[in-house]
């Protein structure tokens, strides 16, 4: 069979089973082909007419089937683009959906406002930080930062330092295993503290898409009832904020006034030249950044 043919065979099966419209079926079958292939989108249009070997064809036959019971693509590949950069991913970790790279977006403005010691050499830590996503991509994108990664599962942070090998920040990240700030000195300051915690009220787990609900880790969605649990853990982290430093943490839908008020209650405050909330494309709250002010 021809690789458009198949493409579009491929396309209808999975809108048939999943319910997509055919643009997204295209999408996800285009994305699977291609990593049978191992070729570009520009090589599949241009080369279209090449069969399909029958090696090609039961391996992208396998990836359809996985596909076919809800599995997320990134999944399949073991993949997801983030910021920009391609980072591993494992049954372990929460994949990274791309709302979370408005809290990378907001991080980095919050740093352009530090004050100068912090700014020129900023120590960023990162709490849960399940494939490293958010904590590779900023020391990705800030040259002279250094970063600490926590988390409580040790094959998350196993797969964080797969990727921050993968994008050259090794050498400038730990990682440590800690149940939220338990690992942390007393003494221990960051310029920016950052975290996407599990949000998902434990009442609405089960309501959650297939995609999340058999393929992202629970630990890394639930949020315990009403879906607060983190907000109160991440308290704790204002007396690690060095002055003038910020926490940005991602929230989830409507939580924005009841996450703002307890972080609030540890004594941060709204930045008056940063927003204290900030919303995603679709124009849904999703990120709190408050400030431990150094007036204070």
């Amino acid at each position: 069979m021809p690789r458009q043919q198949a493409l579009h065979a491929a396309a209808r099966r999975l809108q048939e089973t999943l319910g997509l419209t055919f643009d997204e079926a295209v999408r996800d079958a285009r994305l699977l082909l291609l990593d049978v292939l191992d070729i570009s989108h520009a090589a599949l249009i241009a080369e279209g007419d090449v069969p399909i070997s029958q090696a090609e064809w039961r391996q992208f036959a396998t990836h359809l089937s996985r596909r076919a019971r809800h599995e997320p693509v990134s999944r399949i590949l073991g993949t997801r683009h983030f910021f920009g950069r391609p980072f591993l991913i494992t049954p372990a970790v929460l994949d990274p959906r791309p709302e979370t790279e408005h809290l990378v977006e907001t991080a980095l403005a919050a740093h352009a406002l530090l004050p100068e010691p912090l700014r020129e050499a900023p120590r960023i830590l990162d709490i849960g930080a399940g494939s490293g996503a958010i904590i590779v991509s900023l020391l990705a994108e800030l040259q002279r930062a250094k970063g600490l990664a926590l988390d409580i599962s040790e094959a998350a942070l196993a797969v964080t330092m797969r990727n921050a090998c993968r994008h050259g920040v090794a050498g400038r990240l730990i990682c440590r295993r800690s149940d939220w700030l338990s690992a942390l000195k007393p003494d221990e300051h960051f310029s920016l503290i950052v975290s996407n915690p599990p949000y998902i009220a434990q009442e609405e787990l089960d309501t959650l898409m297939p995609e999340v609900r058999h393929y992202d880790p629970r630990i890394a969605l639930d949020g315990g009832p009403g879906g607060l649990r983190a907000y109160h853990a991440l308290t704790a982290a204002a007396s690690h904020l060095a002055p003038g430093g910020f926490l940005i943490v991602e929230i989830g839908i409507g939580q924005e006034r009841a996450g703002r008020a307890i972080l609030e209650r540890a004594g941060l405050k709204e930045h008056p030249r940063l927003p204290a909330v900030h919303a995603d494309y679709a124009g849904i709250p999703r990120v709190i950044c408050l400030a431990r002010l150094t007036n204070e």
